[in-house]
């Protein structure tokens, strides 16, 4: 199981690191969408994974296994945070689509008009 998890967690990181590398403002959305669902199952497996375990101490047994809800609820807190913020970013490339009809992160452009004002007014 804790193989299944780590393997989950290692493709979700490498695929999102490769969409953050894009030079598109949607992958990197997407990228950033899966980095935090990756971190999320990361959080969620620190609280020990037990399989048909329940989720709270029974106070009238002993030695029967559970796991920890801390994570559980940390988890929950960051996929309610994480949503929203996908859903900014979104909001911020659709405008950012509109304004220039393209969605690619050309850094090139801006320093090139930059100069040329810079030269321009020398």
């Amino acid at each position: 199981m804790e193989i299944l998890v780590a393997s989950a967690v290692g493709v979700l990181t490498a695929g999102g690191v490769y969409l953050i590398l894009r030079l598109r403002t949607f992958p990197v959305i997407l990228g950033l969408a899966l980095l935090s669902y990756a971190v999320n199952v990361f959080l969620f497996s620190t609280g020990r994974l037990a399989v048909n375990a329940p989720p709270v101490l029974q106070r009238y047994a002993e030695n029967v296994p559970y796991t920890d809800p801390l994570p559980q609820a940390l988890v929950l807190t960051a996929i309610v945070i994480s949503f929203g913020m996908t859903a900014v970013l979104v909001m911020f490339a659709v405008g950012a689509y509109l304004e220039a009809d393209h969605d690619r992160i050309d850094m090139t452009e801006a320093g090139e008009s930059r100069s040329a004002k810079g030269d321009a007014g020398t």
